[in-house]
């Protein structure tokens, strides 16, 4: 796919995350723009065409436009902008108050998601990703990974909707209006795999990171996993086994975080004592 040349002359600073920056048209709200940093050309790509299928799959989610680069070969993509949208993780910060109201909508969107079944013709299985991402990694050794390939291997299947980077940053609402955003991870099988990032970025993250990119303390972000976790699963579990049930699924979140950081992780390994 060819890409859109534009001017970033036509666009202001919105906001930004860990792979580039989101950008707001000038004269024209109804468009916003997510460019990614420079030297990153294939991410974008891949991103746009994936975000195409889960729009057309009828996933609430911004509408896609187009593939672009700037004048200085920054590549992005447009998507139609949602007006006057926020987060979960950015309204839990700016409203403390409101984390159980946040944590169970967000929660309720996760449950829905969960209940698409998808064409599986059109995208990737979870666990074929976890298991290229497995072989990759040069941080477990040959034991190690055998024993996280007959852990993934023995997940139960599944056909539904996976997000794919599920945290409270990645949801927006306006008004009644919800959507799921930065899905160029998405695609299918067991919802455990998803929850986990939850877990994650809401407890076993440290707290400098967690300010960084959620901007709250760790607190708060504790306080919205605990009260997520029963609206998601049930208030029939208790948190400790919820805990344990997720446990091992955020611990193998430690192959993609430890591929972005080319550092092992010993405090998302712990998940995976069990395993191991």
């Amino acid at each position: 796919m060819e890409a859109i040349k534009i001017s970033l002359d036509d666009y202001v600073l919105s906001g930004g995350g860990a792979n580039g920056e989101s950008f707001d048209h000038k004269t024209d709200p109804s468009v916003m723009l997510k460019l990614y940093f420079p030297g990153k050309i294939q991410q974008p790509l891949d991103e746009m065409m994936v975000a195409r299928k889960v729009y057309a799959a009828g996933i609430p989610t911004p509408e896609p436009g187009e593939y672009v680069v700037t004048e200085n070969g920054r590549y992005g993509i447009r998507f139609k902008r949602i007006i006057g949208k926020k987060s979960y993780a950015r309204a839990t910060s700016d409203n403390p108050e409101k984390v159980q109201e946040y944590a169970e909508e967000f929660a309720q969107m996760c449950r829905d998601l969960h209940q698409i079944h998808v064409d599986t013709t059109q995208f990737e299985n979870v666990k074929d990703r976890y298991f290229r991402l497995l072989k990759e990694s040069p941080f477990f050794t040959p034991t190690e990974k055998e024993h996280l390939a007959r852990f993934i291997a023995d997940v139960p299947d599944s056909d539904t909707a996976i997000h794919g980077d599920l945290q409270y940053g990645n949801a927006i609402f306006t008004g009644d209006q919800k959507y799921f955003i930065d899905l160029g991870d998405f695609c299918y099988g067991n919802p455990l795999f998803d929850v986990a990032m939850v877990y994650l970025c809401c407890v076993l993250s440290n707290e400098a990171f967690i300010q960084e990119a959620f901007h709250m303390p760790k607190s708060l972000s504790t306080k919205f996993w605990q009260c997520f976790a029963p609206a998601y699963f049930g208030k029939d579990k208790t948190l400790a086994e919820i805990e344990e049930l997720i446990a091992p699924y955020a611990g193998l979140k430690t192959l993609i975080v430890e591929r972005d950081t080319r550092c092992p992780m010993p405090e998302f390994r712990a998940c995976l004592t069990h395993i191991l």
